[in-house]
């Protein structure tokens, strides 16, 4: 893949220093940019691919969102309200990150000094948990596992699915199908800008689709790129849409969201 895209949030300029530090002796191509602040973070409104997120952020005003690639930076100022007794703390912040869509959702390494937040963690689906201060092996070991499971979802993005319908072909990136829908002899393929309808059996994609994507019922399989949230009956998707799971494949499916989510 090309440069990672990595933002360090956090309002002491030491640890920022410190963590782009570590991310350098790592030899990655990548471009760092630091934030102060949560809100920061939100006003400077760029895409990242990986975030060092603290919990408890004192919302810094002096500069924050100063870029490095290759030596140059590039200074941007701190969100109005930042050091505000209403701030944004990290994992306000992360649970934002998480009402976006798939695609623009970074993986988060929440880098903390309280343990007491780990549980927090699992439930904005948090990459890994490191408390301070940073042991640097165990540091250059997630990094390393974070570049990794970057690549994957790359070349996930990259997959395509060849479809025939209306007497054309059609190609359509996986990562625009949000879930296939069985009717009869066709299947709907629901996308990010509306639907495609095509002659095909569910049971066939499902094995040509491979683990991105999963049968909760035998009428629908869904993107797991797109899964929200679920519980017993039911599967919410990026954008609230709610699917019927069967009680018959929920487990299986548990199984096949945690791999991916491990990937």
């Amino acid at each position: 893949m090309g440069k990672i895209r990595i933002a360090i949030c956090d309002d002491e300029p030491n640890m920022r220093s410190y963590l782009a530090a570590l991310i350098r002796r790592e030899d990655a191509s990548c471009r760092i940019s630091e934030y102060a602040s949560a809100e920061a973070y939100l006003a400077a409104g760029e895409d990242h691919d990986l975030l060092l997120l603290d919990i408890e952020l004192g919302g810094e005003t002096a500069d924050s969102g100063a870029a490095a690639d290759g030596g140059m930076a590039a200074q941007r100022g701190a969100a109005a309200g930042a050091g505000s007794p209403g701030s944004m703390d990290g994992m306000a912040l992360a649970r934002r990150l998480r009402s976006l869509p798939p695609d623009r959702q970074p993986l988060i390494i929440f880098v903390t000094g309280y343990e007491s937040y780990v549980y927090q963690a699992f439930d904005v689906e948090a990459f890994q948990y490191l408390v301070k201060p940073v042991d640097e092996g165990r540091f250059a070991d997630v990094f390393r596992r974070a570049a990794e499971k970057l690549s994957v979802l790359e070349k996930q993005r990259q997959r395509t699915l060849l479809v025939q319908y209306a007497g054309s072909s059609r190609v359509i990136p996986l990562e625009n199908i949000r879930y296939v829908e069985s009717h009869g002899h066709k299947l709907l393929l629901h996308l990010k800008e509306g639907t495609v309808e095509y002659y095909g059996k569910i049971g066939e994609l499902e094995q040509e689709l491979g683990g991105q994507f999963a049968r909760i019922h035998k009428g629908y399989l869904v993107n797991l790129r797109h899964v929200e949230e679920y519980a017993r009956g039911q599967v919410t998707l990026t954008g609230g849409e709610k699917l019927t799971i069967s009680k018959y494949k929920y487990d299986a499916f548990v199984k096949q969201h945690l791999r991916f989510l491990r990937q």
